[in-house]
């Protein structure tokens, strides 16, 4: 993380900066950022608002072992965050950039594109898509924002045909595309493939297997539950994945059952295409 610190940046007034350099507006979440325009966050140590030091470091990893270029795929990915941080720790080396973000709710994609527009990316470096990550084609419903975004809404997938008829008359809800691994790698090499959402990661995991043993270097994983993070591991073991880094969901008991107060995070890479 030190080794990406851009320390001679400068207050920006209007906008936050990260230890990266990153430029972000205050309006992508403004219960924590608004008043804080024109400060430069040191590096998280042991964390910042939105991610700890495990994160960060996994995902920076990521950028320090590419060559030439750097593609980063983020499922769930809200205001942009990843593929805009990665992006701008990909520029700082000099390699070509990819950007691409998966994601249900309307008014985090209009962040997300206001996001990268601000750090200096044009419409070729990234792609922006309206739907949710999924273990195969079909359909599910997500929230409708309506004015309001959503943060940790999860979807219900492959819903019946009354379901989704019910779907469609509802002004709260929509009916979008799932996206599998396939569609998003599109023939190509993903550096990192980031994975928040929201208790669906195992099973777009063991969905995409095949995708990810041929298309994705390194699995970075926000984990919602000891019973995912199980799975994860039993499946990525048994692929024969090598893991890099695993810091488990915090939870607290209530009632006598687990109630997860921060999600886990585990980094994952492919043997066969992920340099050491």
């Amino acid at each position: 993380m030190a080794a990406f610190h851009d320390t001679l940046q400068q207050p920006e007034p209007g906008v936050i900066r990260n230890f990266l350099g990153t430029r972000i507006e205050a309006l992508v979440y403004p219960p924590i950022l608004a008043g804080r325009e024109g400060m430069v966050e040191p590096v998280p140590d042991p964390g910042n608002w939105h991610a700890d030091i495990a994160e960060w470091a996994a995902a920076l990893h990521s950028v320090d072992k590419a060559r030439g270029s750097y593609r980063i795929v983020e499922l769930g990915c809200g205001w942009g965050c990843w593929i805009t941080n990665m992006g701008v720790a990909a520029r700082t080396r000099g390699l070509q950039v990819q950007l691409v973000g998966v994601e249900g709710d309307r008014r985090h994609l209009e962040n997300a594109a206001r996001t990268l527009a601000l750090n200096g990316f044009g419409p070729g470096d990234w792609a922006l898509h309206h739907a949710v990550a999924g273990p195969r084609h079909g359909k599910a419903i997500f929230p409708d924002p309506e004015g309001q975004s959503h943060w940790g809404a999860e979807p219900v997938f492959y819903p019946d045909a009354a379901q989704l008829a019910e779907a469609e008359r509802s002004p709260g809800l929509q009916v979008l595309d799932c996206m599998t691994l396939a569609d998003l790698a599109d023939g190509g090499m993903i550096d990192l493939l980031h994975i928040d959402i929201q208790g669906g990661e195992a099973d777009f995991v063991e969905g995409n297997a095949e995708g990810l043993a041929a298309h994705v270097r390194r699995v970075l994983i926000g984990t919602h539950s000891r019973v995912i993070e199980g799975r994860l591991i039993a499946h990525f073991l048994a692929a024969g994945w090598r893991m890099e880094m695993e810091r488990p969901a915090i939870m607290e008991l209530v009632g006598g059952r687990p109630d997860i107060r921060i999600d886990g995070v585990q980094l994952w890479a492919n043997p066969a295409l992920a340099t050491e």
